[in-house]
């Protein structure tokens, strides 16, 4: 996969989210799936667009990437941490600043050197090498999970 694939893939991933929270009746964008509603899955990965961009300028520096310091478990402090500070409950509000920080990932990958992107800069966490491409790529399969969990919960409700 180059650059260009996993952006259109980034893009994809983040239109199919927020159709998906779009198309929720007013109401259930509160209500809770699980541990988390709608609200709290697009104010975590607005963080997370943000997160990404500034943990790769530290993966092509060699240094793990601050939010695996002490992420708890699959990553529960830090994004406790992300809906605290996403706060807002306007949907169209949280649903732009998505865009907009996806935007900013987009542009920030689009600047990459090619070979940066799928280098390996020495970063390992839990013994797995850590790359911009595969950081990514969990971002995206992120994406990808919250808008399969949220559609089964629409569906049965």
């Amino acid at each position: 996969m180059t650059i260009k694939e996993q952006i259109n893939e980034l893009n994809s991933g983040v239109d199919g989210l927020a159709k998906c929270v779009s198309s929720l009746p007013e109401e259930s964008f509160l209500k809770n799936l699980k541990k988390w509603n709608p609200r709290d899955i697009v104010a975590h990965l607005v963080g997370w667009n943000r997160y990404i961009t500034a943990g790769s300028i530290q993966i092509m520096r060699g240094e793990l990437p601050f939010y695996d310091d002490d992420p708890g478990e699959n990553f529960c402090n830090v994004n406790a941490e992300l809906i605290r500070e996403h706060s807002t409950k306007d949907r169209e509000k949280l649903l732009a600043e998505l865009r907009s920080t996806a935007d900013d990932l987009k542009q920030f990958l689009e600047s990459l050197d090619t070979k940066d992107w799928d280098r390996d800069f020495g970063v390992r966490h839990n013994g797995q090498i850590i790359t911009i491409k595969n950081t990514v790529d969990e971002l995206i399969a992120d994406y990808l999970h919250h808008t399969a969990q949220i559609k089964d919960w629409a569906r049965k409700r």
